[in-house]
């Protein structure tokens, strides 16, 4: 779930070095492609296969610097099908996203002639779910994240177990679990061991927000 806020008088965000792009799939790149480009928007890559594969892909940017991977998937259920983010330790993130948040690692590819390997991390496969997408790079174990990336949100049974769960896998709670207030959701806030932040909101409670 990707949550996008504006603030009151700022109109310029830091976006930093760590968060890399939000993936969007569609049935056609060159035609959403052409789409984004008559609305003004910046392309920094042209449709065409990914190195290496089949995949089409196109990058494009947004008016405030957030870049886009579109992919061609023809009749995926999920548009917003990747968020990616860089990491200083794969092994750690891979671990920590397993065992806090009980994801899967759905594949991991290595690729030393440019120097960085990605593991894609979710709850069943790419075609059908969004992911997310860590990216190492060699040598690098930190990163500028910004002010303007703010946070993933999943959905739990149970945030309080969750959030014991993430303590104990060496993640960081900075909101302890709990209703909100005035609407009653529950929620916990949780930092991962690079410092990226997730959200997690009670299944229950948000499906009664949706009615």
């Amino acid at each position: 779930m990707d949550d996008s806020s504006a603030d009151y008088g700022v109109d310029k965000y830091d976006i930093g070095t760590g968060f890399g792009h939000f993936g969007i799939a569609t049935d056609d790149v060159s035609k959403t492609v052409e789409l984004i480009r008559a609305k003004g928007g910046k392309v920094t890559r042209e449709p065409g296969p990914v190195k290496g594969g089949k995949t089409v892909i196109a990058f494009v940017e947004d008016p405030d610097g957030y870049k886009f991977e579109i992919l061609e998937r023809p009749g995926t259920p999920e548009p917003l099908c990747q968020v990616m983010l860089r990491v200083g330790d794969l092994d750690r993130a891979i671990s920590f996203y397993e065992k806090a948040c009980g994801m899967e690692l759905l594949r991991k590819r290595d690729n030393p002639e440019y120097k960085y390997t990605v593991a894609m991390m979710g709850y069943g496969p790419e075609d059908k779910n969004a992911v997310l997408e860590l990216t190492y790079n060699y040598g690098v174990t930190e990163y500028d994240k910004g002010n303007a990336y703010g946070q993933i949100a999943i959905g739990t049974d149970d945030v309080y177990k969750t959030a014991e769960v993430v303590k104990l896998s060496g993640g960081q709670v900075v909101r302890e679990a709990g209703p909100l207030p005035g609407i009653n959701t529950k929620i916990t806030a949780i930092l991962d061991p690079d410092g990226w932040k997730s959200v997690f909101v009670d299944n229950i409670d948000f499906a009664k927000e949706l009615e």
